[in-house]
């Protein structure tokens, strides 16, 4: 799966200075042959990157919640439109709108996208943030109610269809602390559609539990000690609530034909910020490099070296059990090509893609 970018893209490595979608600093003026306006909108480039996912192989693509950025709702739907085979995931916040209302607009996408809208709840944000969209619920009472969103979004959806009967539900109550749900549940063309699968993040004892409970995906980020200890005890929560989890990474990458080109990408870029140290002195060895957030990515620490480098980290992290990539790098669309055409059919466990011979013969 491919991060989408949600605040503009671009080479530069202070995120502030990306001007492609409309953020960054205003473009200089320049001449032109084609002076109409409107000719490229600041939605154009996000549709190149979701058209570059789905060309050069990708599952599917993560349309992140960013308070700043894009909504996601509105870039998932594009995405969802635009593409036939990609699974699009929309992060969002449970403050956004009631659990049914959350339910009700995927069942549409659903049904408009063949079943690829994928859920991740973003629950844990910032405090201040929080405060700014009118949302009181702090601590892990956030955890709490997210336990009670999810339960009543899934206990309104019907995957088997039923009958429409106008205005009636289907016989669905819920009498939570945050939500109380009288005779819910959908019928008719909302009925008979797959849920999405729903993917969490966090490493508190609150975050675990509600995927053990909850969730389909669990992303974790990479922590310089590695994730196996809490990928156990996620393992273990879900164990005891009768369920399976599949766990996930999320990894930004720079991956070039040679270890040399790809390390002489993040030096040039760390001269860029002007920062104290060397970007060396972030490398915590096996190709991870714990310096990407100063370029302005969601996680710390990724994947750096040669396509084989990386293919072959990648490789480790699913023999130890990951089963979901969440990649990203900038800018997007160059990114993308290099991953999709270099780096993916190198990962991929045997059998994802065809031989050269299956190819010939196909």
């Amino acid at each position: 799966m491919w991060r989408l970018p949600s605040r503009g893209d671009g080479r530069r490595a202070d995120p502030g200075l990306r001007g492609r979608g409309g953020f960054g600093p205003p473009a200089p003026p320049r001449e032109t042959t084609d002076v109409r306006p409107g000719r490229f909108g600041p939605l154009d480039d996000l549709a190149q990157i979701v058209d570059a996912a789905e060309l050069t192989g990708f599952d599917g693509v993560l349309a992140p919640y960013d308070p700043l950025g894009e909504e996601s709702w509105i870039v998932a739907a594009a995405a969802l439109r635009a593409t036939r085979y990609t699974r699009v995931t929309v992060e969002f916040q449970p403050a956004f709108g009631t659990p049914v209302y959350a339910a009700k607009m995927s069942a549409t996408l659903q049904r408009h996208s063949a079943g690829r809208l994928n859920w991740r709840l973003a629950v844990d944000t910032d405090d201040a943030e929080a405060r700014t969209r009118g949302d009181r619920v702090t601590g892990d009472e956030r955890y709490d109610r997210a336990a009670e969103f999810l339960t009543v979004a899934r206990g309104v959806w019907n995957e088997n269809a039923v009958g429409a009967a106008g205005f009636a539900g289907t016989g669905f109550d819920y009498a939570g602390r945050h939500y109380d749900v009288i005779d819910g549940g959908f019928r008719g063309i909302l009925s008979g559609l797959a849920f999405p699968a729903v993917h969490l993040s966090g490493t508190s004892s609150a975050a675990l539990a509600l995927t053990a409970a909850h969730g389909d995906v669990h992303l974790f980020a990479e922590q310089p000690d590695g994730i196996a200890a809490v990928v156990t005890e996620l393992g273990e929560r879900a164990a005891a609530e009768s369920r399976r989890v599949r766990v996930g990474l999320e990894l930004p990458i720079i991956a070039r034909e040679t270890e040399h080109e790809a390390w002489a990408r993040v030096h040039r870029q760390w001269d860029e910020l002007d920062r104290p140290g060397t970007a060396a002195d972030h490398a915590l060895g096996d190709g991870r490099w714990a310096g990407f957030d100063a370029f302005g990515y969601d996680r710390q620490i990724g994947l750096v070296g040669s396509y084989e480098q990386v293919a072959q980290q990648l490789s480790a992290y699913q023999a130890a059990g990951v089963q979901t990539f969440v990649l990203s790098g900038h800018p997007n669309i160059e990114e993308i090509h290099r991953a999709g055409e270099h780096l993916l059919f190198l990962a991929d466990p045997p059998g994802r893609t065809l031989t050269t011979a299956q190819e010939l013969t196909a």
